[in-house]
């Protein structure tokens, strides 16, 4: 039986070169408590255990997603005000190799405390419609940055930034999930993990996401509107 796929359109960035192309994504994966830092990843485990959400079973773990919460959509709808975005750097298996760009793993955190797995499967996953050829940053991939604001009103703040060495490489994540040596199939979306907040976890009008290649002097930006939908019973 041949999976669905999800298709996006996405501006593939390499040498400089912009060719804009139809991406068919099957496999999402969201790749959770990937910290190099054990220190640092205990300070996001207890964030998430002061909601009431449970330690993983295992560091790093895996999530398998539905693939169609993919979207590069600049708006998503939610139900009710208790979910949230948080940046990730995202890795795409494309027909022509791999490629990086940046995504927001948006979660319902009133579900999350029933089930992580569940609360995964809730909301839209929102990613940028440009991507980079990982080759290019490779050489240089622990100095990308990560960044996202929360937007309420006409308040805008820093939400989280640091940068991308704060988690496991691509490749060792890779290596985690299928087995040593082995690559993502073609088709395969994997976010690689996010940061801590700064402040609190909380929900927002709209949020901005961005990864930042300072070696290269470029950025990866997507901003979304959250649409907030009533909950009937």
């Amino acid at each position: 039986m041949v999976r669905t796929a999800t298709p996006l359109t996405l501006a593939r960035v390499a040498k400089g070169r912009i060719k804009m192309t139809p991406a068919a994504i099957r496999n999402l994966v969201i790749a959770g408590w990937t910290g190099r830092d054990a220190e640092a990843m205990e300070a996001h485990i207890r964030e998430l255990e002061a909601l009431g959400i449970a330690r993983p079973k295992t560091t790093p773990i895996f999530y398998r997603v539905a693939a169609s919460l993919l979207t590069t959509a600049h708006e998503i709808e939610v139900a009710g005000d208790t979910s949230s975005g948080e940046v990730e750097a995202v890795l795409f298996a494309l027909d022509d190799g791999l490629w990086v760009g940046v995504g927001s793993d948006h979660t319902d955190r009133k579900v999350e405390t029933v089930g992580v797995t569940l609360s995964k499967q809730m909301c839209a996953k929102p990613v940028a419609g440009t991507v980079w050829r990982f080759d290019d940053v490779a050489d240089h991939w622990d100095k990308l940055m990560l960044r996202s604001y929360a937007i309420e009103g006409k308040k805008r703040r820093l939400y989280q930034e640091g940068p991308v060495a704060r988690m496991r490489h691509p490749r060792d994540l890779a290596s985690l999930y299928l087995g040593k040596g082995r690559r993502l199939a073609k088709g395969t979306a994997m976010f690689c993990g996010t940061l801590a907040v700064l402040g609190h976890i909380a929900p927002a009008d709209a949020f901005e996401i961005e990864l930042e290649d300072p070696v290269l002097r470029r950025n990866i930006r997507h901003r979304y509107a959250v649409r907030r939908l009533p909950i009937e019973g």
